[in-house]
């Protein structure tokens, strides 16, 4: 009885969430109510599917994640983690029996049925992505440490005497002394091994190096030996990180001792590695170009007897985001970006062409085999469709199963728009594409205005996935028609597309945007007259470019919104942290090549600014650093240009924490609307 009155409450509970959404259109409070489900695991046995969902506590403004369970046959869905604290990264022993995650920064496990709780380290440090060897007696993890410590307590005093210290200074002595949001100072990305029964965890990757370095994306930079005697990791031991993307794949020993470099020979980026199940070769992502971080990823197989490397994804001209072994060892399952879609395919590690295991839209990730072969299990998303997790037979031609519907009812009830694909020509004949949203009470005989929302990268792409920063619904269901195009330097759309942005940033992209707002301008149900425009990072530049050069006679920007974006390229360079990238875009540096920078700065068409501009910038930004923003509002004022700042103290590139996204989400549209509306 008390089952049913359980169960009664919760059915009450969605229908009256189902009946209140529909009395008013999606906005930032329903996007924050969205449970985000992610990270499935396939349990040795194939009959059990882990995974998370992190739940926004907007009171305490930070999101907590719990680890749930459900059959990989379908059916309801089990709790296994309920505590205060985020319970993170969820994976399988090797022999089904436990589950590691992640807990206050710390490795735990328990058993599969939720209890013997245990907690497997304690460095000072933290632990973080741990990765079970396939005996079960070790766990790998990643801590950042001092390198010149030689055990914990070392570490600790360390980071004792710093906090207690009334000096906060950060000293530096060579460039990447701080990347993303936090300053290096000192400490260097290591990978430890340690029992899976708890001790002291050993430091397999010592020195003055990151292990793994910064990411270029893709799965866990290291990965154990089918027999569990070996780790590969990557790191790059370039003498100024700052201007290498030089990524190598080493193998150490799990006792320690000197690593092996295996890429040696190739001096851009590789990563990601993992071992076929039977050990006869180490997979791994892999670029040609050196410096160029948006370079194709292509899927190498090293030989672990000859010591050669060869591609099998030639075919694809397009980068492999993740990927994982079919158990037998004779194929690859893979995901890659396709035209504002993520499809999955497999390969044959012969090489060859790749079959497309996936159809439709949305984008699929987190790519999972079960042991006998016979089932991927995976996440999917669209842009009306929170990630919830499915699974179809392998060979791709059974049907796709739904193993969550974490979200359905919530989301079904505002009936979300479908985002529809939309090609024009832009730049020398070249054809363009992008997606267009309308609202959810679209009506064909009435005029809207139209938003247009500019992606980062500037290689980068808007797919049709769900997003919690830039969703297209939050605007087009505030009464606006969303654009979002894919010009030059998008990804999926080949290598060649792609590359045609560095050293061009204000050229063919513009004229592909330009072109393409023309044409959906030109729709009946347009209103021609309220265009605005908004855009992040890149998108953030493409805005200050467009507040110089918006005199286009097809149609003119009314309002403007740049989220960090680059301003003063010269400026910028000298203090963003990952030089190789402005390295490459301009072909050198701005004293070496002046011309290219100021070519494309948008600081040097301040005497054409007119159009009212809100400015966003953050001061933990240290991709596009603060400074941008702030020069972009003084040449605003100075020119009596109708403009706004809001400057976020505690935010990196992104705006992340719930309190923070929702005024972030309000000012944006009140912004928009105060000119569109």
């Amino acid at each position: 009885m008390k089952r049913l009155f359980v169960s009664l409450s919760i059915l009450i509970f969605v229908l009256s969430a189902a009946a209140l959404a529909q009395d008013h259109p999606f906005a930032i409070g329903d996007l924050l109510k969205v449970r985000r489900v992610s990270d499935p695991q396939v349990s040795p046995k194939g009959d059990l599917v882990a995974y998370t969902i992190t739940d926004i506590n907007k009171e305490a403004n930070r999101g907590v994640a719990q680890i749930y369970l459900v059959p990989i046959g379908g059916g309801s869905t089990r709790q296994l983690t309920n505590d205060s604290q985020p319970s993170s990264s969820p994976r399988w022993s090797p022999d089904g029996s436990k589950i590691a995650f992640i807990r206050e920064d710390q490795i735990w496990t328990m058993d599969a049925s939720g209890g013997s709780l245990k907690q497997v380290t304690t460095i000072s440090t933290g632990a973080g992505d741990p990765v079970w060897s396939p005996d079960g007696n070790w766990l790998a993890f990643a801590s950042d440490v001092y390198p010149e410590c030689k055990d914990d307590a070392c570490n600790k005093q360390r980071a004792t005497d710093a906090a207690q210290s009334k000096v906060k200074a950060h000293v530096a002595e060579r460039l990447l002394y701080r990347h993303w949001k936090t300053w290096k100072d000192g400490q260097r990305t290591h990978v430890f091994v340690v029992s899976a029964e708890g001790g002291t965890a050993r430091d397999l990757t010592p020195g003055d190096y990151d292990a793994p370095p910064f990411s270029l994306g893709g799965p866990t930079d290291y990965a154990f030996s089918p027999d569990s005697k070996e780790l590969a990791y990557a790191s790059n031991h370039d003498k100024v990180e700052a201007i290498s993307t030089n990524g190598d794949i080493w193998v150490v020993s799990v006792n320690g001792g000197p690593a092996r470099n295996i890429t040696e020979a190739n001096h851009s980026y590789d990563g990601s590695p993992q071992f076929s199940p039977d050990g006869r070769f180490i997979a791994y992502r892999s670029q040609t170009t050196p410096g160029f971080e948006a370079d194709r990823f292509r899927l190498m197989l090293y030989n672990r007897q000859t010591g050669k490397a060869q591609s099998i994804t030639e075919s694809l001209d397009s980068s492999v985001d993740e990927f994982t072994f079919a158990p037998d060892g004779k194929s690859v399952y893979l995901g890659a970006e396709d035209h504002g879609r993520g499809p999955i395919y497999s390969v044959a590690i012969t090489g060859g062409p790749l079959k497309k295991i996936t159809s439709g839209g949305g984008a699929h990730s987190d790519i999972h085999v079960t042991a006998d072969g016979k089932t991927l299990v995976y996440s999917r998303s669209s842009m009306t469709k929170p990630s919830e997790i499915y699974s179809t037979d392998a060979d791709g031609q059974g049907r796709v199963n739904t193993l969550t519907t974490t979200n359905d009812a919530f989301i079904s009830s505002f009936n979300l728009r479908p985002a529809e694909d939309v090609t024009w020509i832009g730049a020398g004949g070249t054809k363009v594409g992008g997606w267009l949203i309308q609202p959810a009470k679209f009506e064909l005989n009435k005029k809207y205005p139209l938003a247009v929302l500019i992606h980062g990268g500037p290689q980068g792409a808007w797919n049709d996935n769900w997003g919690y920063r830039w969703n297209p619904q939050i605007y087009a269901n505030a009464g606006y028609v969303v654009f979002m195009p894919n010009p030059r330097g998008s990804t999926g759309y080949g290598q060649q597309f792609e590359n045609e942005i560095s050293g061009d940033w204000g050229g063919k992209a513009f004229v592909d945007i330009m072109n393409g707002v023309a044409q959906v301008a030109s729709l009946p149900y347009v209103d021609k007259s309220r265009i605005g425009a908004a855009g992040a990072s890149y998108g953030g530049y493409m805005i200050n470019w467009i507040e110089g050069h918006n005199n286009d006679p097809r149609f003119q920007f009314k309002v403007l919104v740049s989220h960090d974006g680059v301003y003063n390229l010269t400026s910028m360079t000298g203090v963003t942290e990952e030089l190789w990238f402005t390295d490459w875009e301009f072909k050198g540096t701005p004293w070496a090549n002046p011309a290219l920078y100021d070519r494309w700065s948008p600081h040097h068409f301040v005497q054409n600014f007119k159009t009212p501009i809100l400015i966003i910038t953050n001061e933990l930004d240290y991709r596009v650093p603060v400074g941008e923003g702030l020069q972009l509002f003084t040449a605003a004022q100075r020119m009596g240009v109708e403009s706004k700042l809001i400057v976020f103290p505690d935010e990196g590139h992104w705006v992340l924490k719930p309190q923070n996204s929702e005024f972030w989400h309000n000012n944006v549209l009140g912004w928009l609307n105060k000119h569109l509306q």
